[in-house]
């Protein structure tokens, strides 16, 4: 049995595919499988991943006859997957060579940890090259997760004992795998290296570029399950002033502000009774994300920074 099953969901995807492969392919730890599921591409992906697999055996392809979408690609790959740890790839990503030996290296040193991640660099046509930092250690990346998703889906290996009833959820698409995780980290301990293992590819088809307002809706909907985990009063009433806060939503009038802060406190108040955060790394971002919409707000002036005192 391999020791790493690599699930690849693929679409379309024949300009970048055989860099992604390759990437693979080129690993410096050598035992794993490639599972590629081809969702009914339309273009020539199918034979680009047949003449790859016909000269590695280490590859599994699957050609699926109907188009179903990469989150129930990947559930199928975790179905099928042999291995002890389970590595996300995207079809127009490329992992640098020594992605997973430095990631199992990780998990042999720290038996608690579930989920290892790295920073990864933005990259594509006309675009300036940039590496996003995720934090590095879990408890900081937990309470992270009320902002946004800090750990990079292609960048992510996982233990595949940990994982059980742990599924991607279509009905969180496009921003599905914010939703996993924000779930599995309740489970288990994540960790990020700090170190760009993978090129992220930026262009005119991430899902994130063409469907902002689904991603928007999606996001939301997270936070206010990441919410419920701190047993808030969340109501249709007052859901918009912690979504304010924590979407840092700019352009704020002050009565806004005023409920958004009300919000912070609320939160903070939550978790000293409940303990779901770390106390302190939690103050610390709810006190960045306040003043934050004090400082993008609307018509701010002087009496009011005096009553925020």
């Amino acid at each position: 049995m391999p020791i790493i099953s690599v699930i690849m969901p693929v679409y379309n995807a024949e300009l970048y595919l055989k860099a992604a492969i390759e990437s693979i392919l080129l690993q410096t730890y050598e035992d794993f499988e490639l599972i590629i599921l081809n969702d009914c591409s339309t273009d020539n992906s199918k034979v680009i991943i047949e003449e790859f697999a016909k000269k590695d055996s280490r590859i599994l392809f699957i050609n699926k006859k109907h188009n179903v979408g990469p989150a129930k690609l990947r559930n199928e790959g975790f179905e099928i997957a042999q291995g002890q740890f389970i590595a996300l790839m995207d079809a127009d990503d490329i992992a640098t060579e020594t992605r997973f030996e430095k990631q199992l290296e990780i998990f042999k040193l720290n038996s608690e940890i579930g989920v290892c991640g790295s920073w990864f660099t933005n990259f594509g046509d006309n675009i300036a090259k940039k590496v996003i930092k995720h934090a590095e250690h879990h408890n900081e990346i937990k309470a992270r997760f009320l902002i946004d998703c800090t750990i990079g889906n292609s960048t992510a290996m996982i233990r595949k004992s940990i994982i059980e009833n742990t599924t991607y959820n279509t009905d969180f698409v496009p921003v599905e795998d914010y939703y996993f995780w924000s779930i599995l980290i309740f489970k288990t301990q994540f960790y990020n290296i700090q170190e760009s293992l993978l090129n992220y590819r930026i262009h005119n088809d991430n899902i994130s570029q063409t469907k902002k307002e689904n991603v928007l809706k999606s996001r939301l909907r997270v936070k206010t399950q990441l919410l419920e985990n701190l047993k808030v009063n969340y109501s249709k009433n007052n859901s918009l002033n912690f979504l304010n806060l924590l979407e840092e939503t700019k352009g704020l009038n002050s009565d806004e502000i005023k409920k958004a802060i009300k919000a912070a406190h609320c939160i903070i108040s939550q978790n000293y009774l409940h303990s779901v955060f770390d106390d302190l790394i939690l103050k610390k971002i709810i006190y960045r994300m306040s003043t934050k919409i004090v400082k993008k707000g609307s018509n701010i002036n002087s009496s009011f920074f005096k009553e925020l005192k």
